[in-house]
């Protein structure tokens, strides 16, 4: 009889874990005598994955269609898309930093692709305060995986001097621009790799360890993949189908970064469903360990899609509805695919179109996991978003600025988008105008037919910013 009822005990307690939250799987999993996988039941696990230069139509759910993105179409179904969410910036370095800093670019202290050699970008200054040592003050194990280029190993902005314990991939984002190397960067010491190994899948390597290693507490895994930018580089069992299917462009030869490949058209689709595969990696893991319901996972893009190495991105629609790629500030340039995901927190086929903006995570991440964020960001919390609970505080406007190309500048203040090209040249020029509910496309400018609303945004614009810290 007491074997029978212990027998039925341990069943009814299975079929409690098997539905319950997380702080009640732990407790059932000690009731049975089993160690919780995590060992830690209070703010999510987070795993951030950053893709690079990939745009608003490159995946399933946000509109592609000429290839296919499982594993990132089932994490939407299972989490919220995030339609009108915006990168930091249109190019790499400023958009990681407005990500790491909770500031957008009239205010970071990055704010345009700048080499520091021998080997590196121009560093985060001494002193700024980061997501990852937010997380790390809150009890967190930080670890980052991939593409950093926000200071060189041992300078001001190197990984492991600005909060993460972890650091394994490419330091330099030059570097980042070929698949195949010699060597990566672990922690801080510089490591031989076989350069015949395909570079995403030793990253999702360590990553993975990362993931699997019972820390005793919450973990931020910052993901930074460098799929699908630069040299159009993919292993060929995954280019090979492609090819068949696009045999069009298999006399078309795309060079970046030293390399020539034939049909890049065929790789990038390649690339972008690497990408997708690491994404179902990072879930595989998540689901061995039992911690899918306790991890919170976030996907998104640097800044809009590449026209590099022979990558074609109107042939795939990359931008889908909107005008503009990479180095853009029109939306195509700026709006990327984003998706978060906490089962049990955050609803299941969730959609919103709430404006945000890279720098809004710092202050969502600090508020899911119990702290409070620096003051003085431009960053809002989107926990109310996520969670689908009151008390969301919207966006005054969103800024960007960009130095290149004669400088260019563009402010969101509601529906509306104000544009400013040559700024460089001229400060205080003048602005295009566009309806963003009328006119996505940005096709209509609307300054001749609203003077007094250009002019109220271009003082805007001129207000959002202040000039960035002189240059090393």
């Amino acid at each position: 009889r007491t074997t029978t009822a212990a027998i039925l005990m341990a069943a009814l307690l299975i079929s409690i874990f098997a539905a319950s939250s997380p702080p009640l799987k732990t407790i059932t999993m000690v009731a049975l005598g089993l160690a919780p996988s995590q060992g830690y039941a209070g703010p999510p696990n987070v795993v951030f994955i950053l893709a690079d230069d990939l745009g608003y139509g490159d995946i399933g759910c946000f509109g592609q269609q000429r290839f296919e993105t499982p594993h990132l179409d089932a994490l939407a179904a299972r989490g919220m898309r995030l339609t009108q969410h915006y990168a930091g910036s249109t190019v790499c370095a400023p958009s990681r930093c407005a990500l790491m800093t909770g500031l957008h670019t009239g205010h970071t202290p990055i704010r345009g692709n700048v080499e520091t050699p021998p080997e590196g970008q121009m560093p985060l200054p001494t002193g700024a305060v980061t997501l990852p040592q937010l997380l790390r003050s809150a009890g967190y194990a930080t670890g980052a995986f991939g593409k950093w280029g926000l200071g060189a190993t041992g300078s001001s902005g190197d990984p492991l001097k600005v909060g993460f314990n972890r650091f394994y991939g490419y330091n330099c984002q030059s570097h980042a621009h070929r698949y195949y190397t010699n060597y990566l960067w672990d922690d801080d010491r510089r490591t031989t790799v076989d350069p015949a190994a395909y570079t995403p899948d030793l990253i999702m390597d360590q990553a993975a360890a990362f993931l699997r290693k019972d820390h005793g507490r919450p973990f931020f895994c910052y993901l930074a993949v460098t799929l699908p930018h630069a040299a159009m580089e993919a292993p060929e069992a995954a280019r090979g189908p492609h090819r068949r299917r696009f045999a069009q462009f298999e006399r078309t030869f795309g060079k970046y970064a030293g390399v020539k490949v034939q049909n890049p058209i065929a790789s990038f689709a390649a690339m972008v469903e690497h990408l997708d595969g690491i994404v179902g990696q990072v879930q595989a893991v998540l689901e061995e360990r039992g911690l899918e319901d306790q991890t919170l996972i976030v996907f998104t893009s640097d800044n809009g899609p590449h026209r590099e190495g022979g990558q074609d991105p109107e042939f795939f629609d990359s931008n889908g509805p909107y005008r503009g790629f990479k180095r853009d500030l029109y939306e195509g340039g700026i709006r990327v695919p984003t998706i978060a995901a906490w089962p049990g927190h955050i609803p299941s086929g969730a959609s919103s179109d709430f404006a945000s903006a890279g720098w809004d995570w710092l202050p969502t991440l600090a508020a899911l996991s119990g702290i409070d964020p620096p003051a003085g960001l431009d960053g809002v919390s989107l926990a109310p978003t996520l969670l689908s609970q009151p008390g969301q505080v919207a966006h005054d406007h969103l800024y960007w600025e960009f130095p290149e190309q004669g400088g260019k500048q563009a402010l969101r203040f509601g529906d509306f988008k104000a544009i400013r090209l040559n700024a460089a040249d001229d400060p205080h020029g003048p602005v295009e105008l566009y309806n963003l509910a009328t006119d996505p496309a940005e096709t209509h400018n609307l300054a001749a037919t609203h003077p007094q609303l250009a002019a109220d945004l271009a003082r805007r614009m001129d207000a959002a910013r202040r000039d960035p810290p002189a240059l090393p």
